[in-house]
């Protein structure tokens, strides 16, 4: 399972996005971020974090 949550990037936020499908995580993930956070992520960059949390 894939997981990007808030706070291991520095947000108090508890939002979580998980699954098993790469697009679909970082999509949620990356639309959550926009909305609430007022950062656009790349899906590059989004992808190098799942990379590097192995």
């Amino acid at each position: 399972m894939i997981k990007l949550v808030c706070r291991d990037y520095g947000f108090d936020c508890d939002f979580i996005a998980s699954g098993d499908d790469v697009k679909q995580v970082v999509d949620a993930y990356g639309h959550h971020s926009t909305e609430e956070h007022g950062i656009e992520y790349s899906k590059e960059a989004l992808m190098q974090f799942i990379i590097r949390k192995g």
